[in-house]
């Protein structure tokens, strides 16, 4: 009888520490792919559906109700439509979309222009979870690049303003410049001035980060930005417990903060600028 139970206690201890080695092999698993950004290798079915092959960017186009103007003077200006839609997509690996959310009283008036608007142009990205309001933007950012990474396999993901015209073909050879960073984050970056002398006894080595008490951390102006594939991939696998402030440009640069990623101050995505190739030009 003692045989027996030492034997279930020695069984019952082989058992644990393999169910211990496995817990372990998860775990380093786990820590592999958050340093590889946070998903696993395989694509989704969504995925395949809309991409072949990687595509180089999806730029989505932040509108709201009541601003067809600006998004046909997009159409005209810089937006493909139609088949041209599609071409650019296979010929040069860019996906362009307006991004709106649905309103507060979810199938009315509003939302049935868009739809309809939709049926005619079938430009949209239509994020059916996500409140259209001013307030709710930043969890509107955050939604986008859900949405954007579950559904297309591209190096980066792109967010612009409907008042913002792009040069699509520059801003595609600037984004294919840092394809070799894994995750990179661009933009016309603002900046504060925070504790940068080396003798001062908090002295932050990477002070052009952050902002002083008066202003917030260095961040991309909300205007146009851009994030690599890995970065999107932390946005989705992280959204519940990612924290949103009153701009989505200031959340969106938050979130980086703390992570091994490479802040890429360019100043063509200076939108309010004239300069010489630039990227963007608000109006």
């Amino acid at each position: 009888m003692i045989l027996g139970l030492l034997t279930v206690m020695n069984d019952d201890h082989l058992l644990y520490r393999e169910q211990q080695k496995q817990l372990s092999t998860l775990e380093m698993q786990l820590a592999a792919a958050r340093q590889e950004g946070f998903v696993p290798k395989s694509l989704s079915k969504n995925e395949v559906a809309h991409s072949k092959k990687k595509l180089l960017a999806v730029i989505g186009i932040f509108t709201t109700f009541g601003r067809k103007k600006n998004r046909d003077a997009i159409r005209k200006a810089w937006m493909p439509s139609g088949a041209a839609l599609k071409k650019l997509a296979d010929e040069k690996g860019i996906v362009v979309r307006f991004v709106i959310g649905r309103s507060p009283n979810r199938g009315d008036s509003l939302d049935r222009q868009i739809d309809r608007e939709n049926e005619q142009t079938n430009d949209f990205i239509v994020l059916d979870g996500q409140v259209e309001a001013s307030e709710e933007r930043p969890k509107k950012m955050k939604s986008f690049y859900i949405h954007a990474v579950e559904n297309w396999d591209a190096e980066f993901y792109v967010k612009v303003n409907d008042d913002v015209y792009v040069n699509i073909d520059v801003l595609g050879a600037t984004l294919t410049a840092y394809l070799n960073k894994p995750r990179v984050y661009i933009g016309c970056m603002k900046s504060g001035e925070v504790f940068s002398e080396l003798t001062h006894k908090w002295y932050e080595p990477d002070w052009w980060k952050f902002g002083d008490a008066k202003s917030y951390f260095t961040h991309a102006s909300g205007e146009l930005y851009a994030i690599s594939r890995a970065l999107a991939q932390f946005i989705s696998i992280n959204r519940s417990i990612l924290r949103t402030y009153a701009h989505d440009d200031v959340s969106a640069g938050s979130w980086f903060i703390g992570l091994d990623v490479k802040h890429i101050d360019e100043r063509k995505f200076c939108c309010s600028s004239w300069l010489a190739g630039a990227i963007c030009t608000a109006v």
